[in-house]
């Protein structure tokens, strides 16, 4: 059997994390079997699907590296096909029209809370004539559900669930005014495509029992379900904002890697040994539903973090400086090519310590502007520090621009600490903050080195002269 799967968002907002986290699975176990991924677009909810809200989907997917076979599929176009299905459903006496009034129903559930038992349809019109009905009454089209027994599926995640079918009452499936709900629409988009694994998240899961019992009432093919557990925040409550349940474009913003973001959404409820680490390449090779838990996974920002800092300092140069620019530019810098070069030569140093691209277009800002001092750089710069950097533009004035290298420059600067009975980091922190603004950087030397003698000198020279009493 060829493995065809889908990723079916509504558009009525972002791609949010647990979404993306859904289409990744989807992706990497067809991609692992070798088989199709199809996009279907759940749009029948015409007041809040939105143009924008379709394009932030593919955006977000082909920003996080997730492709897909085959044209999307649009739920709306298909609705004639929807109400063909419910339509054949009332012809095989398997649904029948409800014309309940909107005060009859609340009455049910009135009686229902009262007593302490589920909300639920109580079937009044499951056997009765339409010639009942009031007169010029529009009726909606509920499906004749199974009332004993039970409905029993065996999930490639959970194991076996089941629920007593007389929980789940006769589900309406064309609305009054003739348009299909999201539980025909669903079956039937699934059976025409011919999907064969069902992968979602937990939520959904009372809805598949519902679309279980559509499928049996049809005679269709019934696929594989897995329901995979939700994300929740670091303190184990639902994901909401605060906790990182943010769109994808978010994370982009924010300065996270797409290959960081999807090793980490991997590894959020799935496993594969100890491996934290995990390449595109070797998730494809590894990844089936077998090792999906069954409890509901945590996001943590820490984690995250750590990760893209790890695949920001794998990355090459030249695409790390390419990912950079837009970052700097939003800080109304004009990137001349001398600019380009520092950076560019700085790069090494610099993504040592970032972890976001946003914490390294910060840390990368010296390079390109004169920086302003923090508050740890101004205390260093007190009367003490500003006489030690006095001493040291002294003797870098001194040091030959042919020699102005790394090392050169830190052999120079040891033998002038020890001559001072100095010790090194004391006598270069004025320098470090001087020339980054910061206390923490890379190497003082790889930054003199970097920006030149010229440009070193002037930085400090600005700083000593604009504080002289």
């Amino acid at each position: 059997m060829s493995v065809i799967v889908r990723f079916a968002p509504s558009p009525t907002g972002y791609l949010h994390i647990g979404s993306a986290r859904t289409a990744l699975f989807n992706w990497l176990y067809a991609r692992h079997h070798q088989g199709k991924m199809l996009l279907r677009i759940e749009d029948t909810d015409r007041a809040r699907s939105t143009r924008e809200a379709v394009d932030a989907i593919y955006k977000g997917l082909e920003w996080l590296g997730i492709d897909w076979d085959e044209t999307p599929v649009h739920q709306f176009e298909r609705m004639q096909r929807h109400v063909e299905v419910a339509q054949e459903l009332l012809a095989i006496g398997m649904a029948y029209p409800c014309y309940c009034t909107p005060e009859e129903l609340d009455e049910m559930r009135k009686e229902a809370r009262a007593k302490g038992q589920p909300i639920r349809y109580d079937s009044r019109w499951r056997d009765r004539s339409p010639d009942e009905a009031p007169p010029g009454a529009q009726p909606v089209i509920r499906f004749k559900a199974p009332q004993k027994g039970n409905t029993v599926i065996h999930d490639l995640v959970q194991g076996e669930v089941h629920v007593s079918n007389y929980q789940l009452d006769d589900m309406i499936i064309l609305r009054a005014d003739g348009t299909p709900t999201y539980n025909l629409s669903v079956v039937v988009d699934d059976h025409d495509m011919g999907i064969t694994h069902i992968i979602r998240g937990d939520d959904h899961l009372t809805n598949t029992f519902r679309q279980f019992q559509v499928y049996q009432a049809m005679g269709w093919k019934i696929p594989h379900f897995a329901h995979i557990p939700l994300i929740h925040g670091q303190d184990g409550a639902k994901l909401s904002k605060r906790h990182g349940a943010l769109g994808i474009e978010a994370y982009r913003d924010m300065g996270y890697l797409p290959e960081a973001l999807r090793n980490y959404l991997l590894r959020l409820g799935w496993s594969h040994g100890n491996h934290e680490i995990i390449s595109t390449k070797e998730a494809i090779e590894w990844f089936d539903l077998d090792h999906v838990g069954k409890s509901p996974a945590r996001f943590d920002f820490i984690k995250l973090a750590n990760l893209n800092g790890h695949y920001i300092r794998e990355m090459k140069n030249d695409d790390l400086l390419n990912l950079l620019i837009p970052f700097m530019e939003k800080k109304r810098l004009t990137l001349n090519p001398e600019a380009l070069d520092l950076l560019k030569r700085g790069m090494n140093g610099l993504k040592q310590r970032a972890k976001t691209l946003v914490e390294l277009a910060d840390n990368a800002l010296f390079y390109v502007t004169i920086p302003n001092l923090d508050e740890g750089a101004q205390k260093i710069l007190d009367i003490e520090g500003l006489e030690l950097l006095k001493l040291m533009e002294g003797y870098l004035s001194s040091f030959p621009e042919t020699r102005w290298t790394e090392k050169n420059l830190e052999d120079y600067a040891r033998k002038i600490a020890e001559e001072k009975n100095l010790k090194l980091g004391k006598l270069v922190q004025p320098l470090r903050a001087v020339l980054t603004g910061k206390t923490v950087s890379p190497s003082v030397f790889e930054i003199l080195h970097i920006l030149g003698k010229d440009k070193s000198l002037k930085r400090l020279q600005k700083y000593i002269s604009s504080n002289i009493n």
